[in-house]
């Protein structure tokens, strides 16, 4: 039911487009449920709010699956002209423009069940294994804590594989947001009993659409995309899309 539910939003999204008018390549990556992944519906929930706010502004577009770094390096050397979705940093500002904002995280501390670790004690991470996905941003937080060896950094392929890593104590901890980190446990097949989700989170951060500087017509697509994105969240498309996506994969 919840799966046809999401369907029905999907297919309601949007308005229709010109077949002669050349399509947009984006490019993203799997494994970021609910956000993005082949294998996900429409691509994934921001896939799908990517192609309506496209679709709003009559622009068709397509999207490839690559591998986080390979998709963002070859969306800066031209092959693509935008990826998503991403947070923003200052390595990254310095190559790319960023759209309006796509969905705001609210990432939590994920632990073992039992051990207590909230942002707003830090303190208690201090020589703690620390996983986070090839492709994702230590979150700024404690990022000095890394730097200054005092959180050990492991990274896998994927963050599935962080929870497995945590279950089989080779790492402690893994940061990610409340949505997608609660879809992962379920996903897993194991009992959600055996993690613990912080109570609080850390200050909230945005996932964008993401433009390279050098592209002729950046600023131009950036205003064309994000007057589609306004247009979805005037007709309450954008509040449905994420209302359906929370209801699928409860």
């Amino acid at each position: 039911m919840a799966r046809r539910l999401l369907l029905c939003v999907l297919l309601g999204l949007g308005s229709p487009v010109s077949a002669a008018q050349p399509a947009l390549n984006l490019v993203s990556g799997n494994d970021y449920a609910p956000f993005a992944g082949s294998d996900l519906p429409a691509g994934g929930m921001l896939t799908a709010i990517v192609q309506a706010a496209l679709a709003q502004q009559q622009v068709p577009s397509t999207v490839d699956w690559k591998p986080w770094k390979r998709g963002y390096l070859e969306t800066l050397r031209g092959k693509y002209a935008a990826t998503f979705p991403y947070r923003r940093s200052p390595e990254r500002e310095l190559e790319y423009l960023y759209s309006e904002s796509l969905y705001t995280n609210n990432p939590r501390i994920y632990s073992r069940a039992g051990e207590v670790l909230e942002p707003d004690n830090l303190a208690a991470l201090k020589g703690k294994r620390l996983c986070v996905p090839l492709g994702y941003l230590v979150q700024a937080d404690i990022q000095p804590m890394v730097e200054r060896g005092e959180i050990t950094l492991h990274a896998p392929q994927t963050l599935d594989a962080c929870a497995r890593l945590l279950l089989l104590q080779r790492d402690d901890f893994f940061i990610t947001d409340a949505m997608l980190g609660d879809i992962v446990l379920r996903g897993m097949g194991k009992d959600i009993g055996a993690f613990r989700a912080s109570t609080a989170s850390f200050a909230s951060s945005a996932l964008y659409l993401i433009v390279p500087r050098q592209h002729p017509q950046a600023k131009q697509l950036l205003e064309t995309f994000n007057a589609g994105l306004a247009a979805l969240h005037a007709s309450g498309d954008y509040s449905r899309l994420i209302e359906g996506y929370q209801q699928a994969t409860r």
